[in-house]
């Protein structure tokens, strides 16, 4: 299973297979593809002889785009470049993540307006091939000029420097290169820059978040239909008449899949219950607005991830140099910040939900904390209080995350980059809030399928009458952690379900209509 790069547009699909390892990359081998990547650099090197000044070739970088180069020393200057960058600091991204980032660069120097050379694009293929993963350090980029810091440990390892994971092992590149018999590249006077000064962490890291986010609102819309079941929830809020009302697509197709989980038709002439709280009744609403954020922040993601975005770009068909700030993120700032921030939401959400299943002052006849002891040892049990004050504090975690990276500009490099994006800083968070997210619905899952199982148990509710979808899903779930009827450690049992949450194992309303 490969995905072919060329100058087509790729999707966010794409590069999540490609970060998981569910599929390979390959380059197109077409001679066009060739021609158009070729006329860059073939075009530099032109100009190069004819003493042309080019940024970042002829020229110092940012700041010093003043210095002249002199002729002699123009194929150190690549080299230069990623070393005084290797100053990156913090976590080492994870292998999906380093995959991710080496898709979105190639995707953007595949793009043809780079100048850089056909062995740099087969050098990065090897990588991928081999799955060679240079150690890329979380820390260091401001998000224009591009992702430089981090993006210098690509560069350096494509030069067989530095180090990489080589199956589970850190090892020194050069060491590995040699194993497999594969050359060191030596940078082109661009290359160096065509490397670094783009957006591809932010954009690779992006690409993985979206993916987390959109399954997160079909998971939690799941969560919301169990919730409803254990508290007895009136599930005629989500009515399809009530919704036409309020056009929201994606708030609809919530409202759609809650109908669809609880059999909901016409409104009882008399419910038990008018109005639920607002963690119930608003759920679509709450729901509905990541759901309606996802084609918006694709078409931001996409973009970027399918632009030139580095500086500057070289027209080599068209003959022209242009000094730009296409390595500016801001699009995908803006776009994880306000990710981040309808996530955050949901954790907010759940852990109402959670609260409100845990209380016996509002779950209308459960036991408290959803304890399913019996008998005298009922006194001694205390089933999902913890759990609850778990919930609580990876609730506030991802919520004080939310404050936007993007409006934290930074002028920096001698104010040369005196207004800058802050993207890869506004990815981390976003991937930071989704883990506790995604937490926070491991845990209202196990408790809502224990909810439902008590209202059985208490003959309230039959699980041969449930939809086939919430029946097997908690039976899906019973397969990751059992019913609790007596105090257990629940750590490795909610760490099993989030990362089931993250690895998608439910397959969830594939089948319903796109938007309501």
């Amino acid at each position: 299973m490969t995905i072919t790069f060329d100058n087509t547009p790729l999707t966010i699909e794409c590069i999540a297979k490609l970060a998981s390892g569910e599929q390979q990359l390959q380059l197109s081998r077409q001679a066009e593809f060739r021609q158009l990547i070729e006329a860059g650099s073939d075009f530099l090197d032109r100009l190069l002889v004819e003493d042309g000044e080019i940024y970042g070739v002829t020229t110092g970088y940012g700041d010093s785009c003043t210095v002249a180069i002199p002729p002699q020393l123009v194929a150190e200057l690549p080299r230069h470049l990623y070393t005084f960058h290797g100053c990156g600091m913090g976590n080492i991204l994870s292998p999906e993540m380093t995959r991710a980032v080496l898709a979105a660069r190639l995707a953007s120097l595949c793009q043809g307006y780079s100048g850089v050379s056909f062995e740099l694009l087969e050098q990065i293929e090897t990588l991928f091939r081999n799955d060679i993963l240079p150690l890329i350090p979380e820390e260091g980029s401001v998000g224009a000029s591009g992702d430089l810091t981090p993006l210098s440990y690509v560069a350096a390892v494509l030069c067989g420097e530095r180090q990489v994971l080589y199956r589970g092992d850190i090892k020194n590149t050069a060491d590995v290169f040699e194993s497999l018999g594969i050359q060191p590249l030596t940078l082109r006077p661009k290359e160096g820059l065509a490397i670094m000064n783009g957006t591809a962490v932010m954009t690779g890291l992006a690409c993985l978040a979206f993916q987390r986010a959109e399954y997160l609102a079909r998971i939690a819309t799941r969560i919301t239909a169990l919730a409803t079941l254990a508290t007895k929830g009136n599930a005629h809020h989500f009515d399809e008449i009530l919704f036409q009302v309020k056009p929201h697509r994606g708030q609809q197709q919530i409202a759609h899949w809650l109908r669809d989980d609880l059999h909901v038709g016409e409104p009882p002439r008399n419910p038990k219950r008018l109005q639920d709280r607002y963690s119930l009744r608003c759920a679509p609403h709450v729901i509905g607005v990541l759901q309606d954020t996802l084609p918006w922040s694709r078409q931001l993601i996409e973009n970027e991830l399918n632009s030139a975005n580095d500086n500057p770009i070289i027209d080599g068909i068209g003959e022209h140099v242009l000094h730009g700030g296409h390595f500016y993120g801001g699009h995908i700032a803006v776009a994880m910040d306000t990710l981040k921030n309808t996530v955050a939401n949901i954790a907010d959400l759940l852990d109402r939900q959670m609260a409100q299943m845990m209380d016996p002052k509002f779950n209308h006849g459960l036991p408290a904390n959803l304890s399913g002891a019996q008998g005298e040892r009922a006194a001694i049990n205390h089933g999902f209080k913890a759990v609850q004050i778990g919930c609580s504090a990876w609730t506030a975690e991802a919520l004080k995350h939310t404050m936007p990276a993007s409006v934290f500009s930074r002028s920096t490099e001698c104010h040369n980059q005196d207004k800058v994006s802050m993207g890869t800083i506004a990815a981390r968070d976003c991937l930071r809030v989704l883990q506790l997210t995604e937490q926070v619905t491991a845990a209202t899952l196990l408790a809502a399928c224990q909810g439902v199982e008590l209202r059985v148990k208490q003959g309230e509710l039959d699980l041969q009458r449930l939809s086939p979808e919430l029946s097997d899903m908690i039976e899906q779930v019973r397969q990751l952690s059992a019913f609790i009827d007596e105090d257990r450690a629940l750590d490795e049992e909610l760490s099993t379900t989030t990362h089931a949450i993250q690895s998608q194992r439910w397959p969830l309303y594939r089948e319903s209509k796109a938007n309501g």
